[in-house]
């Protein structure tokens, strides 16, 4: 057990029916009916194959697809193929997810046998209106269709979806009230490498933040620099940008503009809260970038553009930026520092992220960007711990305790007293 959440070394599963909840959900290409990219089903694959060596019966439930926008939907056909091939084993799938198709599989399952049910997301219970809407507890969840069907099918649960655990959904939080439940592997690292962070980093440690997520930046530079998880905070991106405003930097109306349509304006009286508060721990970009002709201009922020919408930090700010990443020993970063897909506003991420290659220091970054643009310089492996998570890891980083957690702990604590009263 880690952080009051049993693990796989504390439940038994030969045998047993197992639902595993992940996230796998991965770009598409529907042409092809093929996945962009597999960053997350590599990562889920250590926990599938130990419970499927241990003799479980494996049964498989994940997402694909936003969950704000039903036609983003997609069924997880393709992932039974990406998963077989790197599991190096057949991964059945069942184009239901709790039907009599479904539950038909379920119960025709070897040990050791491995099935995946098509996307949760096709129920309506699974969906964001769903959640937002209802606001049902945990324990009303599991009145909902999915729980119904499938919970008396199993013998336990175990949730390796770190990357969803900010959602409150019955997938992810409602079979905990109803089966022994434990974290998989994935869940497991991630949680335990994030709380570690958290609790105790090695320093100078240093958070690096950029993207265009403003409430989720700001939300996590205020509890790092309040906790004082974090020595300094640099940042990058749109974040960067609100701040210079705030501090009474002149932005140009083309990238006030930027921020305005975004509805980000309301952002600037907190940055203002929060330069005034750690202004000798919030490092602010020294200069900025523009594109215009096809040509790259860097400027000092003395001396912004009025027409021209910042694309990137400077060259300035981003070797500065590499000087303080050499010089610490733990270093996260969340978000892009600027329009890294355009060449020539990618100098600013790319320095970055170079660093973090060559550093010695402990890195770790998160968020979809973040993880496009290690795989776009080819510096993924070189670093230290690559979290799958987005809005969940900004959640956690923010100091709140996640739907997920607060479940998998309540199924602890019950599974724990249950045992001693059998003792």
């Amino acid at each position: 057990m880690k952080y009051g959440i049993l693990t796989l070394d504390d439940v038994q599963v030969t045998g047993k029916t197992v639902l595993l909840r992940l996230d796998i959900n991965e770009p598409v290409d529907r042409k092809t009916n093929t996945l962009k990219d597999v960053t997350r089903i590599q990562a889920c694959i250590p926990t599938i194959k130990e419970l499927a060596q241990r003799g479980a019966k494996v049964v498989i439930l994940a997402h694909q697809g936003s969950d704000i926008e039903y036609n983003n939907f997609y069924t997880t056909k393709p992932h039974a193929i990406v998963l077989s091939e790197a599991l190096g084993q057949n991964v059945e799938f069942i184009d239901d997810v709790c039907g009599p198709a479904a539950r038909i599989a379920i119960k025709a399952l070897k040990a050791g046998g491995i099935l995946l049910l098509d996307n949760v997301r096709f129920v309506s219970e699974e969906q964001t209106l769903f959640e937002l809407n209802l606001k049902l507890s945990h324990e009303k969840q599991t009145d909902t269709l999915l729980i119904r069907k499938l919970a008396p099918l199993a013998d336990i649960y175990v949730c390796d979806a770190f990357a969803a655990a900010h959602r409150d959904q019955p997938s992810l939080c409602a079979f905990e009230y109803v089966l022994p439940s434990a974290m998989g592997r994935l869940f497991e690292k991630e949680y335990c490498i994030l709380s570690d962070m958290m609790e105790n980093p090695k320093r100078p440690c240093i958070f690096i933040l950029g993207g265009a997520k403003i409430a989720d930046a700001f939300s996590m530079i205020s509890t790092v620099l309040k906790k004082g998880v974090a020595d300094y905070v640099l940042t990058g991106g749109l974040a960067g940008q609100i701040l210079l405003w705030s501090k009474g930097i002149s932005l140009g109306d083309a990238s006030k503009n930027v921020i305005r349509e975004r509805g980000y304006q309301k952002y600037v009286a907190a940055a203002t809260d929060m330069i005034s508060e750690f202004s000798d721990r919030v490092i602010l970009p020294d200069d900025m970038a523009y594109v215009k002709n096809n040509i790259r201009f860097d400027v000092d922020i003395d001396n912004l553009p009025n027409e021209e919408i910042l694309t990137d930090i400077g060259r300035k700010t981003a070797e500065k930026y590499q000087r303080l990443i050499y010089k610490s020993e733990t270093v996260f970063v969340n978000g892009p520092m600027g329009v890294f897909e355009n060449t020539l506003s990618e100098y600013g991420t790319k320095a970055v992220w170079m660093a973090l290659k060559n550093t010695g220091g402990f890195t770790v970054i998160g968020g979809g960007d973040s993880i496009a643009a290690a795989n776009k310089y080819n510096v993924k492996s070189s670093i230290n711990y690559v979290c799958t998570g987005g809005g969940a890891l900004i959640r956690f980083l923010s100091g709140e305790e996640l739907p997920v957690v607060r479940a998998l702990r309540y199924s602890s604590k019950k599974t724990r007293q249950e045992d001693s009263h059998e003792d």
